[in-house]
């Protein structure tokens, strides 16, 4: 392992892996992104990671954080939160951990089965069903994050924090399995959001485009 900086191994379109590049970005931690195809992990990352799946982050001290959130929690309190992320967080612990809960629990549920409906039913129409069922099971968390954000612009609060980065990457997977269906609904304070998120430098940033990591080859500064 590279004995200056941690290894970050990740795949530039999962969105757990792009809110763990998000903290890293923000936190201003140097690392060494290591891009892999999930088709053909190489056999470096699978000795690192023992669920096989990014992001997965080598610490310095033969350490190994295997969960996006850990990561982005190791980064944001590593760094001393110069963001602000965790200012949320810690005044409302319960609460937050409460929606990091169901977002990678129910909603995540409810995005793979609608945005891939055809992996779990073979039979066309069966998958038609799954997805509006799953679709409108998404759009019940999509309303509440709306009219938090009615009340103050973030879900943080006045700025953007650990609830808004490991939410969004999700929200805009939802929007891209039908992004005319989603322009269409009355979420005018998630669009925004969105939106705002979508056209950052931030997010262009941890969206660069990387050659897929093979031995020897030279290391990527993140």
């Amino acid at each position: 392992m590279n004995e200056e900086w941690p290894i970050f191994w990740s795949f530039r379109r999962c969105p757990y892996a792009m809110r763990a590049r998000l903290a890293l970005k923000y936190s201003g931690i140097t690392v060494v992104l290591r891009e892999i195809l999930l088709c053909d992990k190489p056999d470096a990352f699978l000795a690192a990671s023992k669920s096989a799946t990014v992001p997965v982050l080598e610490l310095r001290d033969g350490r190994v954080i295997e969960e996006s959130l850990d990561i982005m929690l190791w980064a944001l309190q590593e760094a001393g939160d110069p963001a602000g992320w965790l200012s949320g967080w810690s005044l409302r612990k319960q609460e937050t951990q409460a929606f990091l809960d169901e977002l990678d629990g129910e909603f995540k549920t409810d995005l793979d089965r609608y945005k891939y409906a055809s992996r779990y039913s073979a039979n066309a129409q069966l998958a038609l069903e799954l997805a509006n069922t799953h679709r409108a099971g998404g759009c019940k968390f999509l309303n509440r994050v709306d009219t938090r954000l009615s009340k103050k612009p973030f879900l943080n609060g006045y700025s953007a924090g650990l609830e808004d980065y490991a939410a969004l990457p999700f929200v805009r997977q939802f929007r891209i399995a039908d992004m005319k269906w989603f322009d269409k609904q009355n979420w005018p304070f998630l669009q925004k959001w969105l939106q705002t998120f979508l056209h950052s430098q931030v997010f262009k940033d941890v969206m660069y485009r990387y050659k897929p990591w093979v031995p020897g080859a030279t290391p990527i500064i993140f």
